[in-house]
């Protein structure tokens, strides 16, 4: 009797082994990171971004976990992520909604915004839906250097995010005295960041020190001046001087009549008295 017992356990858990099994290999639900993000350039990809604390989400977690099981029947990886351990993807996709889903084809990205359902997530697969969704601006992919430097920026957020409460929750610190070391911080990562950039423009493109030109009437004063000579010397007279120099021309004067008239009045008052 006892060794019945001891086979039907047995049995029961063996097949409770394989099930799980044959479920989790069915399931083929895929976590992605940082790390494997670009394993979405390649094949066709359904993709749920998800926080564990946002309503929505668990109540979408049971229909995202049974379309996960057709993945292999429709030739299709589906995958998930928790934007609360990787905040960089959620930059990178430009996460501002819980959940948000992704359709990925062949490194073309577009956004699902059909029922959150098993059967709507099938028929969007197999009937081919996602072609009259317009694909994602190539200037805001998720492979673009602006999609880049938003993931290291939403990276940046998490990590000062992390070491305010290091300071506060490990060190003791106050919330002011956290405060004061980032600004310290920040003002000398500008001063090092300034200083390099002063470097590298003087390196690239320099500065030409040139001295100021003389002053222009130097030269006209050294030009102009005439060599001195003593005052018993007779200073010669230059050939341009002679050669630019006019004659000058005087007309004789001729008196005019009323002036004659005048001059001859006087001999003829003098004749009248004698």
């Amino acid at each position: 009797m006892a060794a019945s017992a001891v086979r039907w356990a047995a049995a029961l858990w063996l097949l409770l082994v394989v099930a799980a099994a044959v479920v989790a290999g069915r399931s083929q639900m895929r976590v992605l990171s940082d790390g494997t993000w670009r394993d979405l350039l390649e094949g066709e990809w359904m993709v749920e971004f998800y926080a564990p604390w946002c309503p929505a989400c668990q109540k979408l977690q049971p229909e995202w976990e049974s379309f996960a099981e057709w993945g292999e029947d429709l030739e299709i990886n589906i995958a998930k992520v928790d934007v609360t351990e990787q905040p960089g993807l959620s930059g990178r996709f430009i996460i501002t909604a819980l959940p948000t889903i992704y359709h990925c084809k062949d490194g073309e990205f577009r956004r699902y915004q059909g029922l959150r359902t098993k059967t709507d997530f099938i028929n969007f697969i197999s009937d081919q839906e996602w072609k009259s969704v317009e694909p994602v601006s190539s200037w805001f992919g998720p492979s673009s250097f602006l999609m880049s430097s938003m993931s290291a920026l939403f990276q940046l957020s998490m990590w000062i995010r992390h070491c305010h409460n290091y300071f506060t929750e490990n060190l003791g610190l106050p919330a002011w005295g956290s405060y004061a070391i980032f600004a310290l911080a920040t003002l000398f990562s500008g001063l090092v960041l300034g200083l390099i950039m002063v470097f590298l423009a003087d390196c690239l493109c320099p500065s030409k020190r040139t001295r100021p030109p003389p002053y222009p009437y130097h030269k006209k004063l050294a030009e102009s001046a005439e060599p001195w000579k003593p005052l018993g010397e007779e200073i010669e007279p230059r050939d341009d001087d002679v050669s630019q120099a006019e004659p000058e021309h005087h007309e004789p004067l001729v008196p005019l009549p009323s002036a004659l008239r005048q001059r001859a009045a006087p001999p003829a008052a003098g004749a009248e008295k004698s």
